[in-house]
């Protein structure tokens, strides 16, 4: 334990903490675990020689929850306390891993056969971003998923879409069917006039060219809502 003595040639406080917590996650996993101690286990492989709990506790206060706390820019996660570079690159990675995880549902069989798995993906891949992302779901005709690409990144409040840029696109991947998918940082997913309004613009431009809208999935970390859901396309 040399390793772990402070100045004064004492074993840290946390030692002992780090231990039963690693010991309680091997036992009972992650889901029984509360989320600023899933966040401890986190930052314990960045942060070795100080207590994270603090840390944990302060970054789920700053950001609401544990998902907005993966999502947040590497940059917001440094202005808390504690958090330095490699703090901050490795909740990023973390966060990377998930995105990962969740789209292999999505990778491997047809989207509409697994669409609890789809939504799951949207939210887990811009549902807590801080700022509005449109992507694509580019499908092939039995609905596999060829790619998932980012169009536009706007504002906290508004991202940009141009409705034949969309469907250019889906020409040049030879897509048949598309998935809009994009976020709302306020938390609430109720689309706006303007979402609506843009929905409408893709679905026009593209049914002439034998190109399906199969739904425009807003998220946002409240929840999500599906246009073709609400009836609104």
């Amino acid at each position: 334990m040399t390793g772990f003595r402070d100045k004064s040639g004492d074993v840290p406080h946390y030692h002992d903490h780090r231990e039963r917590l690693r010991e309680r996650f091997q036992e009972i996993g992650g889901a029984g675990l509360r989320d600023y101690e899933m966040l401890e286990l986190i930052l314990f492989q960045a942060i070795p020689r100080i207590d994270t709990k603090p840390i944990a506790k302060q970054l789920l206060q700053t950001f609401g929850s544990f998902g907005e706390v993966l999502g947040a820019p590497p940059a917001r996660l440094m202005e808390v306390d504690g958090i330095g570079e490699k703090a901050a690159h490795h909740i990023k990675v973390v966060h990377a891993a998930a995105q990962r995880f969740l789209k292999e549902p999505v990778k491997q069989r047809p989207l509409l056969d697994s669409w609890s798995a789809v939504v799951d993906y949207c939210r887990g891949a811009i549902g807590f971003e801080t700022v509005e992302q449109f992507r694509i779901l580019f499908l092939d005709k039995r609905n596999a998923l060829i790619a998932d690409e980012k169009q536009q990144s706007g504002t906290v409040d508004h991202t940009p879409v141009y409705p034949r840029e969309v469907v250019k696109r889906a020409l040049e991947l030879s897509a048949t069917a598309l998935i809009l998918v994009h976020n709302h940082p306020s938390g609430d997913p109720t689309p706006s006039r303007a979402d609506i309004q843009m929905t409408k613009s893709v679905v026009d431009i593209a049914a002439p060219l034998g190109i399906t809208v199969h739904d425009h999935i807003i998220v946002g970390r409240n929840g999500h809502a599906s246009l073709k859901g609400l009836k609104l396309i």
